[in-house]
């Protein structure tokens, strides 16, 4: 087949460009990539042929070879693995097939830093390659297919690449870069002619591959007495340890080599925030190796991307993402587990069934909680940053892990009244250790932001008598309520819901100033009951109930939602997602000391009473207009604070207006 000139999608053309110009300071995982994928390869070929050994032809012995021609500037990966056939070629390096890439390239910003941090969230790969060179050709053939069938693939990295059909008798892929010409002058000169040295790549390679299982083999280069140069011989040397990383003793890895392994894994730039290494034996035997990135990938709450770890049966790679060895609210833990228990024709369904399947997954459940409790006590900037990251993911385990709630419970932050700032820095554990003498509930409050929830009516009385309120502005919050209802026996309550009894708990006023504020709430309280009744008749099926409230000190109204009720927020949220919201009927609270309160009362004792005639008919309710119009006010008012909607927003103007010209004809505006 003749050569043939494809384009490469678009979003491979936007990821070439980030790589050229913004990662430069960081040109050196080029080889780490290329050395990560060739390695895949193999562990692929291996894989396909516990079923199929022909494919291995006449030579089983995995390997990756590394070497340079200084003259032609050019550097070569080679692998003997699976390798691609046309199909797979174009596929691999023509386009990203990966779920959420639109919304990848949506977050990039142009700011070069910024970008190459998301990059390193999305992947280099492959691509990484044009970071140093104008030039690659890659040629493969894959295991099974004859040497006519092999195919090289060609780019300059601009917008076009080619594909024709080789002759190439090797199994496995070769990829040649063709390095750029040196840019610039001085400190600012841009060179990658170091890369054409033996102890540069060595070093980049011990530096970021020596964990691969494979040998990574380059020439071996001998003194030369005449010549007072080295020079390469035809002899080839090992320069990694070629030993998986998780199979060594934890006495034999250094921190930065589990650091360099966790970027090769996550094909990353950025330090994991923790890890753990650990043999277990008993009736399952397994090694983890299980890493807390520092940064969120950009598709963790996409569903159909896969998140989970690499599996190994008996160092044999057998799956990427098999999410069945974690629950899912853990998918964001990067890692390896290598099992000496599992068939090695294992597959996804045989994983969901499994009992030592289950065992590893509540193993690796307990390690990674364990290596967050330990974050949260010890390393506190550090669990700032995971729960910035991963708060929300660690919340969908309330539903998923009951076995743990408690421990989940532990590790939960939130933000409070009582923060500084509007960050989640508080525990459920230093909120019940500073609770008031007579105060037996954890109390929260749901709401879209925390301007939102820190200025809702709800918190009135708790202010006043300096409780402490936990506030929840995630989606996922009220979701997690329906399970975290209590915390060490210690029951928690949203203000918004329920009837609310603070008796026991005293505020900072005198005695004697509570004494006659109670006394004068209580006048209050006699004297608005006509009117509250009235209210009722009003609002009449808009709500469940109409009554005076215990938390509301400074403004007229609030609504609240009856204790077995959904609450407005989490009404608002599935109306916003499209579901249908349980039936809820709000209750309305309204302040008798309130000035509004105490006007909708007098309009109430001036319309008089219900009036009944001789021939038993009603006359009279006693409603007027005014007090009408006031009621839905109030009503109207108490759901635009909670972050509602008037469900007649033309009647609700309609009414303000009536009181605004009122106002203005008085001169009391």
């Amino acid at each position: 087949m003749s050569k043939e000139t494809m384009s490469f999608q678009t979003e491979v053309k936007q990821l070439l460009h980030l790589m050229i110009h913004s990662l430069y300071s960081n040109r050196d995982i080029f080889l780490r990539e290329l050395v990560s994928n060739a390695s895949d390869a193999c562990d692929k070929l291996r894989l396909e042929a516990l079923s199929n050994e022909k494919l291995f032809e006449e030579d089983p012995e995995l390997r990756i070879t590394v070497g340079f021609d200084a003259k032609a500037r050019t550097v070569t990966v080679t692998d003997n693995g699976i390798g691609m056939s046309r199909d797979e070629v174009i596929a691999n390096l023509g386009t990203i097939a990966r779920s959420g890439t639109k919304e990848f390239f949506g977050k990039l910003s142009g700011d070069s830093a910024k970008d190459s941090a998301l990059i390193g969230q999305f992947g280099v790969g492959f691509y990484s390659s044009f970071i140093v060179a104008n030039k690659v050709t890659v040629v493969s053939r894959r295991a099974g297919l004859s040497a006519s069938e092999a195919v090289r693939w060609e780019s300059d990295g601009t917008g076009d690449f080619s594909v024709e059909a080789v002759e190439h008798a090797p199994r496995g892929t070769q990829i040649t870069l063709h390095l750029r010409e040196p840019e610039g002058e001085g400190e600012d000169a841009k060179s990658h002619d170091d890369l054409l040295s033996h102890w540069k790549l060595k070093e980049i390679l011990k530096r970021y591959s020596d964990h691969i299982g494979l040998p990574i083999r380059m020439k071996k280069r001998d003194w030369d007495e005449k010549k007072k140069e080295y020079v390469e011989t035809d002899d080839w040397e090992t320069v990694n340890q070629a030993s998986a990383l998780w199979t060594r003793s934890k006495s034999e890895i250094t921190e930065e080599q589990y650091k360099e392994f966790y970027k090769s894994l996550a094909h990353g730039l950025d330090d994991p925030l923790a890890y753990t290494h650990n043999r277990v034996e008993g009736r399952t035997e397994y090694t983890q190796l299980l890493y807390v990135p520092s940064k969120a990938p950009f598709d963790l709450y996409d569903r159909q991307s896969r998140h989970g770890l690499k599996l190994y049966i008996k160092r044999v790679f057998i799956m990427d993402d098999a999410e069945q060895l974690l629950p899912n609210y853990l998918r964001f833990v990067q890692g390896v587990v290598d099992s000496s228990d599992l068939p090695l024709n294992v597959s996804r369904e045989i994983l969901q069934e499994s009992r030592d399947v289950r065992a590893i997954r509540e193993g690796c459940a307990k390690r990674v909680l364990g290596l967050l409790e330990d974050m949260a006590a010890n390393q506190a900037e550090d669990y700032k940053t995971f729960w910035k990251e991963f708060g929300q993911c660690l919340k969908e385990g309330f539903g998923e892990d009951f076995a743990n709630k408690e421990r989940l419970a532990k590790l939960a932050r939130f933000v409070s009244t009582q923060s500084a700032g509007d960050e989640p820095d508080v525990s459920l554990e230093a909120y019940t250790g500073r609770m008031k003498d007579g105060q037996d509930k954890i109390y929260v409050i749901t709401a879209d932001s925390l301007a939102a929830a820190r200025n809702s009516p709800h918190l009135e009385i708790f202010k006043k008598k300096g409780i402490e309120v936990l506030l929840l502005t995630d989606r996922i919050d009220e979701w997690v309520l329906n399970f975290l209802t209590e915390y060490e026996d210690k029951p928690i309550q949203s203000v918004a819901k329920g009837s609310l009894d603070l008796s026991k708990v005293k505020d900072n006023s005198s005695d004697a100033e509570t004494k006659n504020e109670e006394k004068a709430r209580e006048e209050d309280q006699r004297a608005a009951k006509p009117a509250v009744e009235k209210a009722a008749k009003v609002l009449a099926e808009k709500v469940k109930e109409v009554r005076l409230s215990e938390r509301l000190t400074d403004s007229a109204c609030c609504l609240v939602s009856d204790e077995h009720d959904v609450s407005g927020h989490l009404e608002r949220l599935l109306k916003a997602a499209g579901q249908k919201a349980p039936e809820r009927k709000a209750i309305l609270e309204l302040n008798p000391s309130h000035p509004i309160v105490k006007a909708l009362v007098a309009e109430s004792d001036a319309g008089g009473g219900q009036i009944v005639g001789a021939d038993g008919n009603q006359v009279s309710d006693g409603v007027t207009e005014t007090f009408s119009d006031l009621v839905w006010l109030l009503h109207d008012q108490a759901l635009l604070a909670e972050g509602g909607q008037p469900e007649d927003p033309a009647a609700f103007v309609g009414r303000l207006n009536r009181f605004l010209l009122k106002g203005l004809d008085s001169g009391q505006i």
